[in-house]
This record gives C-alpha cells, structure tokens and sequence, in this order.
C-alpha cells in the first residue's frame, strides 16, 4: 500500500464530493469547494491516494502565521490504515513550509476518533464553541497546535 499526498484539482471533485457525503452532515457543496480551490487565496487542499485512488482529503486556511484547518475527510474503505495520519502530516508541512506557528480546528464533542488523532500530533483542547453544529447543535471542541521548527 503506498499513500500520496498531493494538491487537490478541480477535476479531483466528483471522488471528493462523494466522501464529502459520506463523512460530514450537512456536507459542503460542489460550489463550496469550486470557490475554496478558485476563489479563495487563503486555501490549501490536498489529497491522499491509495494505490491511485483517492482516499481522503484536508483543507486549511493560512491565514498570516496561523493555520485553521477547515476539515479532513476519509473514505470509509481507507479508514484505520493511517491516510488521516498523512493527511493531517500534510497540512503540518504546509504550515511548516510557510513559517506558519500555530494551528487551530474544531471538531465535534462526540469525534473521539479525530480528537485521537489531533492530540497524536500535539493538539490540545483549549475551549469548546456551543452548539456550533447547527444540523444538530452539537459543542465544538477548540484545538490548537504551536508549530516547532
């Protein structure tokens, strides 16, 4: 098995959009993502192939020396095999390569598998948005990361 990161391209979005389904609800829309990738210069997104098929993606917003990572997302036939791992080293290095020094995401109360791995990778929880999911009023928690160089 052999995982690869590289940037996401507008022809990447019929395979995105349908992890984007599977993972998150609400999902963002086509439209969304045509506008994070065209649009939006503050936007970085990649993907990790598996063996040539797309397996997941990350997005992140570098935003003056700090990195806000807008979501991460694994195809539920790649999941537990280490792509949200590359994933999330991906959007790292991003942040690395741009003398980025902090990040910063929420993720939901309940995502104990995503709060796992953010916390693997030095985040720590500093404060909780409530009922930031507006589908079912569900608390964020706040991680942070310092970037170390």
């Amino acid at each position: 098995m052999n995982i690869v990161i590289r940037e996401m391209k507008e022809s990447d979005l019929d395979y995105i959009m349908e992890i984007e389904k599977n993972a998150f609800t609400p999902p963002w829309s086509r439209e969304a993502f045509l506008l994070e990738l065209s649009k939006n210069l503050l936007a970085k997104y990649i993907l990790a192939e598996v063996d040539g098929e797309i397996a997941g993606y990350g997005g992140i917003w570098l935003i003056i020396d700090e990195g806000h990572i807008t979501n991460i997302a694994v195809d539920e036939r790649y999941r537990g095999i280490g792509v949200g791992s590359k994933i999330l080293e991906g959007l790292i290095q991003l942040c690395v390569d741009r003398n980025v020094v902090a990040m910063t995401l929420e993720v939901r109360r309940s995502n104990e598998i995503a709060k796992s791995l953010y916390k693997k990778y030095g985040f720590k929880e500093y404060g909780v948005r409530e009922k930031y999911y507006h589908n079912n009023n569900e608390d964020a928690i706040i991680m942070w990361k310092n970037i170390e160089f």
